[in-house]
């Protein structure tokens, strides 16, 4: 068997704004073909890390790799070309509501390809097929519920066949059988397709369904102070914060796993 090859590597990272320091020392590893989760409570900078990850934010210090490539070391237009081969779905699904979902969809390959109509028009319907919204090109945003949106927020940022795919709170906002189905999404997407996926969330119920591993980053200690798969985690955990966490207060289940 082969040793999965590595997609992301995060060293030594620093992100703060201004003299305000977000997170610390951060060194973790996202291997090709997993669905690995950025996890902490709310205001310990997942988001920011992950606008780290794709070029929105500049690290104050260490270095992210995308396989060999040094990828703040990269000039702005390169870094550009680079982020092509990213898909990012936010919080919102950030659809432009003015256009239909086969327009939103077909905004990237009209932007960074030479595409014609006609091709345009089967990529876009296809994409839309692979997130279930088959028949729904000529919809607006608004038409649709909040779940839909977000798989069409999805087939957006699939658009251009990314190598890596990243999705920030994708179940916000959604009740649990829209986050259920997203989940389901998610994990056919890294099964069939072989996609690299990278989930900013706080929700136990996709964590635990979809995780293979998990890098949990602390508001107080401001840096990570867990690695590993989820339920490991929760099983086995190294803090009682990491336990508090993957139990939300389940006191039982903590006392009896931290580690001493």
């Amino acid at each position: 068997m082969t040793t999965p090859t590595i997609a992301i590597a995060v060293d030594n990272l620093k992100m703060a704004y201004g003299d305000f320091v977000i997170q610390r020392e951060l060194n973790f590893r996202v291997r090709n073909g997993e669905i690995f989760i950025i996890m902490g409570d709310s205001g310990s900078g997942k988001s920011t890390l992950l606008r780290h990850l794709i070029g929105l934010q500049r690290p104050v210090e260490g270095n992210i790799h995308y396989g060999d490539t040094n990828f703040w070391s990269l000039s702005e237009s390169q870094r550009r070309k680079h982020s092509n081969r990213f898909g990012v779905l936010y919080q919102s699904g950030a659809l432009w509501s003015s256009m239909t979902l086969a327009q939103n969809v077909a905004l990237p390959l009209k932007e960074h390809t030479d595409h014609t109509a006609r091709d345009v028009s089967d990529l876009v319907s296809f994409k839309l097929s692979l997130v279930g919204l088959a028949g729904f090109e000529d919809y607006y945003p608004a038409e649709i519920s909040g779940g839909m949106r977000k798989r069409a927020g999805l087939a957006r940022a699939m658009a251009l066949d990314p190598e890596i795919l990243f999705f920030d709170e994708p179940s916000a906002g959604l009740d649990p059988i829209s986050a259920k189905r997203l989940d389901d999404l998610i994990l056919e997407l890294r099964d069939s397709l072989g996609s690299t996926i990278v989930v900013v969330t706080h929700e136990l119920a996709s964590i635990f369904a979809i995780a293979d591993n998990a890098v949990f980053v602390d508001a107080e200690a401001k840096t990570q102070t867990a690695l590993g798969n989820p339920k490991e985690l929760r099983d086995n955990p190294p803090s009682e914060k990491v336990g508090e966490f993957l139990t939300r207060g389940d006191s039982h289940k903590i006392s009896a796993g931290v580690r001493q």
